[in-house]
């Protein structure tokens, strides 16, 4: 009989990566480690460390130091769990709290001292659209569904078919904020219940006649705060379906929670003792939530937002980036000109691939991002084309991005609103994933890529060649070209006294 040793050895493994999501939640923060074979995704550990850090935002959305001390302690459980990991492998992204805080800037980069990853925040609709697919990839109901996740400081709405998504929303409600208006000295009376209530269904008609007209077959219910909700109604009606939560069986929970009258006499057996404080705040939104939207019955699924991530992590692997189709999109809706768009394209990665090392810019990001830019620079050509920058810079801000975080769709805000004219300093936003003097130089290079196809034809722009040191670009034309070109030669003058503001240097010959 062979040694298990033997057989070990002779069993041939299939190539297989590990990746890691961590979610900065307003309540908690979540990791889940997960390795990934042969297009499956297996997850392996996860890690959860209640913070409440919707907790220390104060009414002028600053969030306390004692707050970010506690995130930060977290974040040191969380990092022993991710030692060795590569940085194409670790997604970390920051939701409500971290989008409400004007002083978030002061929790991210105390964390990089913790972690050696890019912290996103995401917006509300991106957090909905991760939500869906991690719920998507792991139930099996067939036809549109609508998918629920009540989170510490919001509230995510999502109707579905399949993988994709119909519509989008996020409300601002949550089991922390709503715990600190209503319910804040612990006391669980009528009324309290009833002004919570009142106060979310005021939130809710926002979207309610919408998603009730598109409807949906089977609605789910994530986070922590619905799994405490579904387990307690469980454990009363033991005969009921099993992961189902019905509003008989939601209104007897708040009865209970009234005859307590505090959440100190607040006998849940069936749920930690870390989440009984939150619990009522919970219960009063999912309450609002199933009258507002006329819900019988929830079904409640594990899968979140750190699913979500690590499935969209999984298909980026395999070179399917939501990104490409949302940047595809943009480009489509607004008629973008594709033959130029190309001609920029392509000579904007030209300048990149020649400048990256020198300039140290590489990494798949950067480039992506300059491709994006090029893509969708002149969206703003729908609105008017004079002060096409301005109007580009608008739409890419404000519009929903699927796939960018808020730093990633800042920066491309800020490249369609520089790729051209002036530069203004006091315009450029501040960063924290992205390095400035990283900024300026993708701005350089866009704004190179776009100058050198100003006459907007092909076969016009010579072969060139492009040199860069320090604070210098230096620009090679074949010889004798430029003599014949004083527009374009007045074009480069005027460029380099722009990059001035930025202290580069431009020259050409």
């Amino acid at each position: 009989m062979p040694e298990i040793s033997d057989v070990l050895n002779n069993i041939e493994s299939r190539p297989s990566v590990q990746v890691a999501a961590l979610d900065i939640g307003s309540n908690s923060f979540h990791l889940v480690v997960a390795r990934i074979v042969a297009d499956n995704v297996q997850i392996l550990h996860r890690v959860k460390q209640k913070v409440r850090l919707a907790d220390g935002l104060d009414k002028n959305n600053r969030l306390s130091q004692e707050a970010i001390d506690r995130g930060l302690a977290s974040l040191q459980v969380v990092a022993e769990s991710l030692q060795g990991f590569e940085p194409d492998t670790v997604r970390i992204v920051a939701t409500y709290t971290l989008r409400k805080a004007k002083n978030a800037k002061d929790f991210i980069k105390a964390a990089k001292k913790i972690l050696p990853y890019p912290i996103e925040v995401i917006s509300g609709i991106e957090e909905a659209r991760l939500i869906y697919s991690g719920v998507a990839h792991t139930v099996q109901n067939a036809g549109q569904r609508l998918v629920v996740d009540i989170g510490g400081g919001s509230t995510e709405f999502i109707i579905g078919d399949g993988f994709e998504t119909k519509i989008l929303r996020s409300l601002q409600m949550g089991c922390v904020s709503y715990t600190n208006q209503f319910f804040k000295d612990g006391n669980l009376s009528s009324s309290a219940f009833k002004k919570a209530i009142t106060a979310a269904q005021q939130e809710l008609e926002l979207i309610d006649n919408k998603y009730l007209r598109l409807g949906w077959q089977s609605c789910f219910g994530t986070s922590g705060t619905i799994k405490a909700i579904v387990l307690q109604a469980q454990a009363l009606n033991e005969n009921g379906p099993e992961g189902f939560v019905s509003i008989d069986a939601l209104k007897k929970l708040r009865e209970l929670s009234i005859e307590a009258g505090h959440t100190d006499k607040l006998a849940l057996s069936s749920i930690t003792e870390d989440r009984i404080p939150v619990f009522a705040a919970g219960l009063s939104i999912l309450i609002a939530v199933f009258k507002s939207l006329k819900i019988l019955s929830m079904e409640y699924s594990a899968a979140a937002l750190r699913e979500g991530v690590i499935y969209e992590m999984e298909e980026q692997l395999a070179h399917h980036d939501i990104r490409e189709r949302t940047a595809q999109s943009l480009s489509t809706r607004y008629d973008v000109d594709i033959d130029q768009a190309r001609r920029v394209h392509d000579t904007t990665l030209y300048i990149y691939d020649k400048s990256r090392k020198a300039w140290k810019i590489g990494g798949q990001q950067h480039r992506n991002m300059l491709e994006w830019a090029a893509l969708l620079h002149e969206v703003g050509l729908q609105i008017n084309s004079r002060g096409v920058q301005r109007h580009s810079g608008y739409i890419l801000q404000n519009v929903d991005l699927y796939g960018f975080n808020q730093e990633q769709q800042n920066l491309l805000a800020t490249l369609a609103r520089f790729h051209r004219k002036k530069l203004r300093l006091e315009e450029l936003p501040e960063f924290w994933q992205f390095d400035p003097d990283t900024v300026n130089k993708l701005l350089i290079i866009l704004r190179l890529g776009v100058l050198l196809n100003i006459k907007r034809q092909d076969n016009i722009l010579p072969e060139f060649e492009v040199d860069v040191s320090d604070n210098q670009v230096l620009l090679r034309f074949p010889q004798g070209w430029l003599e014949n070109k004083p527009i374009f030669s007045a074009d480069l003058v005027r460029e380099a006294e722009q990059l001035k503001v930025l202290q580069y240097s431009l020259s050409f010959e």
